[in-house]
């Protein structure tokens, strides 16, 4: 596997005076925030995750895109809006993540919207399920220079992999991720830096050592552990690991189970980074999911105008005083350390 400092070398090459300015600006007020009752951001956001599409191939049964669950409407981001958003934020936005919802590959033009952030010099990634790999998409991804692609790869047996990604195909994830290394080396290029990501949970727990062999055998630069997030976790679900350094939740003395990290009156992410629906819709979090928290939208609107606005300083002057009280915040085992 690729050592980790190569990314991190890539990620710091798009630093510029600007974008170093912003982040100590955005830096500061956080902490600030974190001692006095001020709590807005004295910059602009570092990092963005902006959403292709709402759509998706699978039915995954912790995802509201799997489930066809959303409340909001299914749809496709238009380049115009994005393009939007980018000319705006371009001098300080540092990294981009074209993920949020729904599988990226659907979107028709998802090669330009890469193209758009990496003539910008903004560090991008994205998360596939990998099903539409094909050599020419995998060929596309290399040329885009994407810097970044998480591979979701939930089980090293089709078994396995199935009980989480339903209506997956393993052997699909595998051919993707193999275009992609021979792409890299066709090409020369030393982007994007692969990762396996491993939802670890109980159907899958026993191949963790599996996948991380798999990766190696493949190429492929690094494996993230992700913990899974469980809607109705209380009292228990079939998904929750067995071993407790895998889960982000405990099981209590009376069978049930709750978060196993203390929930602060504080959250890192609140300053340095949102998330564009594939609508335009500014929401705060990457855990509100079905956008119940929109702080505006760009459509008619100015990306500064809703981050400094006034719904925007009122989130999250609440969540300094009782972030539990917050429906996305109250299954969150994130946003508390800075650059976690």
């Amino acid at each position: 596997m690729r050592p980790y400092y190569v990314d991190g070398l890539n990620f710091l090459s798009k630093v510029t005076a600007l974008r170093a300015w912003n982040a100590f600006k955005i830096l500061s007020s956080y902490y600030v925030s974190r001692v006095t009752p001020y709590s807005h951001p004295w910059g602009l956001p570092v990092s963005i995750s902006v959403e292709p599409t709402t759509s998706c191939n699978l039915r995954c049964p912790e995802c509201p895109s799997g489930l066809r669950s959303f409340t909001r409407p299914t749809g496709m981001l238009e380049l115009d809006l994005y393009t939007k958003m980018l000319d705006e934020l371009q001098d300080v936005l540092w990294y981009l993540t074209l993920y949020f919802q729904g599988e990226p590959y659907l979107h028709p033009q998802f090669f330009d919207l890469v193209d758009e952030a990496a003539k910008r010099k903004i560090y991008t990634s994205t998360s596939t399920n990998a099903h539409y790999l094909t050599e020419e998409n995998a060929r596309k991804t290399i040329a885009s220079g994407l810097d970044r692609l998480i591979i979701s790869i939930d089980g090293t047996t089709q078994d396995t992999y199935q009980s989480y990604r339903v209506g997956g195909k393993l052997e699909r994830v595998l051919s993707g991720t193999k275009e992609i290394i021979k792409w890299k080396k066709k090409l020369g290029s030393s982007t994007p830096h692969v990762i396996f990501q491993f939802l670890v949970v109980k159907p899958n727990e026993h191949q963790v050592t599996e996948v991380e062999q798999l990766a190696a055998q493949l190429g492929v630069d690094q494996v993230a552990l992700k913990t899974a997030q469980i809607y109705d976790y209380e009292q228990g679900s079939d998904l929750i690991p067995e071993n407790e350094k895998y889960s982000r939740y405990k099981r209590n003395k009376d069978g049930g189970f709750s978060l196993k990290n203390q929930l602060f009156n504080h959250c890192w992410r609140m300053w340095h980074s949102c998330v564009m629906t594939w609508d335009g819709q500014i929401v705060p979090c990457c855990f509100d999911k079905d956008a119940h928290h929109p702080m505006g939208s760009m459509k008619g609107e100015q990306f500064k105008d809703l981050w400094h606005g006034q719904k925007y300083r009122k989130f999250r002057s609440d969540l300094t005083r009782a972030r539990s009280q917050i429906d996305i915040c109250s299954n969150c085992t994130e946003g508390t350390k800075v650059f976690s």
